[in-house]
Formats: structure tokens, C-alpha cells, sequence
């Protein structure tokens, strides 16, 4: 990054919502329900995994670590938005906004490396379940999640680095409520061209990479499923998935539909719905998904009800 950039823009103005003034209190109070529900879920998952013998296994390790990753990459944006609802100066600083995007593309991009990690885990536990508690060793465990955090890091160092090496001269206005990839390189007066390719390239390796790890996975998974003789095996097999499965095709839909799209007025709308969607709403979903659907996790919690 050169020092000509730093003095060129000195602050960034977040755009929002359109119409956000009219309806910003309400915004305000709603987003701000989704948020303290998203900490409470994620936080909750994080102490129940850690306080109860019975889940302490590969899949909650997974789990826990996915919880963590949700808490760090909605508040790197949430608290800013919600800010930005009750200030007149919607403005982020320089660096604010770098550290933002870094921030969230190391966090967003570890998900779907955990994600498609649990969906290996799965995999395994059902297809190989006498090997199991061999192959998914504590050791194999921390480097699968190492890995997934090393992923996280390179995409979003390479992403911010590229992104913020532009020129800033035409406008310092960010059609958007946070950081993000798309709409900051759209206001650069440099050749885009190479972020563009970028974009694409890390974006669609990692997304790739990821979905066919989980596809590959759940090919396997349903071809155990299906060889299984006794209906209640098929049932209790298919069930440890469910949960993982809904998250997967929730996150993943998601997530293409953001960066995998041509540039264009609509898409710029459409990007902000599933921002708003990912970053902010799938990280309250997920402990609720896992604990609606998971039977071990509804026995913790029962246990943990009794106890208070």
C-alpha cells in the first residue's frame, strides 16, 4: 500500500440501505435483535460444547470453532451498521475500513473451509465408523481447523492488499453498509482489471474447492445411507447430517450468489440483501439450526436448563 493512497482518501462514507433514513430506527432495533441473538446462540454453543463430556467429540470441535468463526465475522460489520443507523456521518476511516474487510474476508472465507471440513468429519463417522475415532484424531482435528484459519488468512491479506494498492480519486462514497470487495474497487480511477480477475479466481477456488469437498462427501454419505439394512441406522445417519447439510446449502447459496455475478445496478442491490443475509443473519441461524435438529445438543441444553 503506498503512502500516495493514504493521503488521497482519508475516510470512506458507507451508502446503506436505500431509504435507510426513513426507517432507520426500526432497522436499528431489528438488526439489533438479530445481533445480540446471534452472540447469545453462538456464545451459548461455544460454553455448552466446552462444559459437556457428551460432546466432546470431533464433530461439537468442529462446531465450536464454526460458532467462533460467526461471532468474529458479523461483528465486523454489524456494530459499524448499527452505528451508522443512528449517526448522521455514516464515514469509516481509512484504516477502519481496511481492517474491516480484512477482518471479514479472513473470518467469512475460514467458514466455509470449517463447513467443509465437518462435511469430511460426517463422512468418515458414517461411511468408516470403526476408524473413525482414529482418523478424525485430536491431532488431525486442530490442523484441519489450522489449515481452514491459514486459508481464511491468505485470501483475505492477498484481497486487501490488492484492493486497497488501487487509487482512490473518483468518489470516497461505498455503495454498501460495510467494506466490501466489489463496491471499493468500483470507485478506484486504476485498472481494475487484475482485482477483478482476482476476485473471481480466489473466490471461485475457494468456493470450488469447498462445495466439491462437501459434494464428494455427501456422495459417499448417501451411499453408506442407502447400503444400511435397519431403518433406524438410516434415520439416525441421515439425522447427524441434517443439520450440516441445511447450514451448507443455506451459507453456500448464499455466498455464490454474492461475488459469483456481473457488475450492474441491480446487482448492487441484490449484493446488499444477501450481505445482509449472510453476514448478518446465517451466523443467528446456525446455533439454532444445530440445536433445533441436533439431538445430543437439545439433551445438553436440557441438562444445562436443569442445573440453573
Amino acid at each position: 500500500m503506498t503512502q500516495q493512497n493514504a493521503t488521497e482518501v482519508a475516510e470512506f462514507f458507507l451508502l446503506g440501505f436505500d431509504g435507510q433514513h426513513k426507517f432507520r430506527y426500526v432497522l436499528f432495533i431489528v438488526f439489533l435483535v438479530i445481533y445480540v441473538t446471534s452472540m447469545v446462540g453462538n456464545i451459548g454453543m461455544i460454553l455448552l460444547i466446552k462444559t459437556d463430556s457428551r460432546l466432546q467429540t470431533p464433530m461439537y470441535f468442529f462446531l465450536q470453532h464454526l460458532a467462533c468463526v460467526d461471532i468474529c465475522y458479523t461483528s465486523a460489520i454489524t456494530p459499524k451498521m448499527l452505528q451508522n443507523f443512528i449517526v448522521e456521518n455514516r464515514s469509516i476511516s481509512f484504516v477502519g475500513c481496511i481492517t474491516q474487510l480484512l477482518v471479514y474476508v479472513v473470518f467469512a472465507t475460514t467458514d466455509c473451509y470449517i463447513l467443509a471440513t465437518m462435511a469430511v468429519d460426517r463422512y468418515v463417522a458414517i461411511y468408516n465408523p470403526l476408524r473413525y475415532p482414529i482418523v478424525m484424531s485430536r491431532t488431525v482435528c486442530i490442523r484441519l481447523v489450522v489449515g481452514s484459519y491459514v486459508m481464511g488468512s491468505i485470501n483475505a491479506f492477498v484481497q486487501t492488499g490488492c484492493t486497497f494498492s488501487l487509487s482512490f480519486c473518483k468518489s470516497n462514497v461505498i455503495n454498501h453498509f460495510f467494506c466490501d470487495i466489489p463496491p471499493i474497487i468500483y470507485l478506484s480511477c486504476s485498472s481494475i482489471d487484475i482485482n477483478i480477475m482476482l476476485l473471481f479466481v480466489f473466490v471461485g477456488f475457494n468456493l470450488t474447492f469447498t462445495v466439491m469437498v462437501v459434494i464428494f462427501s455427501y456422495t459417499y454419505i448417501i451411499r453408506a445411507i442407502l447400503k444400511m439394512s435397519s431403518t433406524a441406522g438410516r434415520k439416525k445417519a441421515f439425522s447427524t447430517c441434517a443439520s450440516h447439510l441445511t447450514a451448507v446449502t443455506i451459507f453456500y447459496g448464499t455466498l455464490s450468489f454474492m461475488y459469483l455475478q456481473p457488475h450492474s445496478n441491480n446487482s448492487e442491490k441484490n449484493m446488499k440483501v444477501a450481505s445482509t443475509f449472510y453476514g448478518i443473519v446465517i451466523p443467528m441461524l446456525n446455533p439454532l439450526i444445530y440445536s433445533l435438529r441436533n439431538k445430543e445438543v437439545k439433551e445438553a441444553l436440557k441438562v444445562m436448563g436443569k442445573k440453573f
